[in-house]
């Protein structure tokens, strides 16, 4: 690829990349969480795996986050370039070319794919398949440069995890697993929107149809209180399943509580307050959404562990 190819694409002159930026190109925060709500689909499901089998499960779901996350910087590399928020990633920066990112994101893609289905069986690794090609491609070259509605729809790949996780141990798909992969999907869209409220011009320069951009922030206010209150009643459904029990009930009730008031709270601010104080009930929104998503699969494992002392589930 000629220098002008490069920056073409919003790359810097290439420089020597460390293994550090090999690491970043995989998005290993993204990573984590693909790991944490996947060890819980895997974990809480219904047939226990061998300790072995349960850590190559894992490994190689991790592995095909990673690949998903190098995929996505192969492709968003020019507007990563002109994002604040994503301008030092390695592509951007020079320190990782376009190719390698590709090549790379496909090795793994394989990799995991393979082995996930060779560890564990054939529909685990035909799912993580499905989110990878979710990810890298429905989101990342089709919905998010076209449409307002990316978060909503591109969601789903990252509330698949807990489901693979669950495929890889039952080998099918049950109401357990869908409630897991819907808290995600719904969390999803006001997490995101939150961040967007104070990102705005980041995605305003990027040329991202983000909601903010498209409909102003008062409308992507309303959307975030809309989706939080659509997310409630998912919340408290798992925690009446098999998966759940008293504990996750009276964490789900805690936190969708705290949710929605939050929600309400940003719905009812303007932009001279945000402004005034530079976006604090936003970012603190963010923040909680965060912990909130935790918590819930952190209540869904140690509702498990609790079970065979008779303490956890109904």
């Amino acid at each position: 690829m000629s220098d002008i190819g490069a920056f073409d694409r919003g790359t810097a002159a290439p420089q020597d990349a460390g293994f550090g930026d090999y690491v970043q190109l995989l998005k290993p925060r993204v990573m984590s969480l693909v790991v944490f709500t996947a060890l819980v689909g895997l974990l809480v499901a219904p047939v226990q795996l061998h300790p072995v089998e349960a850590f190559a499960a894992i490994l190689f779901i991790a592995l095909g986050g990673g690949a998903s996350g190098a995929l996505n910087m192969w492709w968003d590399s020019d507007i990563d370039a002109v994002m604040n928020r994503t301008r030092s990633r390695p592509i951007p920066s020079g320190r990782i070319e376009r190719g390698e990112a590709l090549a790379l994101g496909l090795a793994l893609s394989g990799i995991s794919v393979v082995m996930l289905a060779l560890a564990t069986n054939i529909a685990a690794g035909a799912l993580l398949a499905f989110t990878i090609f979710f990810y890298a491609v429905v989101y990342s070259v089709w919905l998010k440069r076209s449409t307002p509605q990316n978060i909503v729809i591109g969601g789903a790949a990252g509330a698949f995890p807990p489901m693979i996780g669950w495929v890889a141990a039952t080998g099918h798909v049950s109401l357990e697993a869908v409630l897991m992969f819907a808290l995600i999907f719904m969390w999803t869209p006001p997490h995101f929107w939150a961040l967007a409220l104070f990102m705005k011009e980041d995605y305003h320069k990027a040329g991202v149809p983000m909601l903010t951009v498209t409909h102003g922030r008062k409308a992507t206010r309303t959307h975030i209180l809309v989706y939080t209150l659509l997310l409630a009643p998912i919340a408290l459904g798992a925690a009446l399943t098999s998966i759940g029990g008293p504990l996750t009930l009276a964490v789900a009730v805690a936190l969708n509580a705290w949710f929605v008031i939050g929600a309400m709270r940003i719905r009812a601010r303007s932009e001279d307050q945000a402004i005034a104080d530079k976006y604090a009930a936003e970012k603190a929104f963010f923040r909680f959404s965060l912990v909130y998503l935790f918590l819930h699969f952190a209540a869904f494992l140690a509702e498990a562990a609790l079970r065979p002392y008779g303490l956890g589930g109904w």
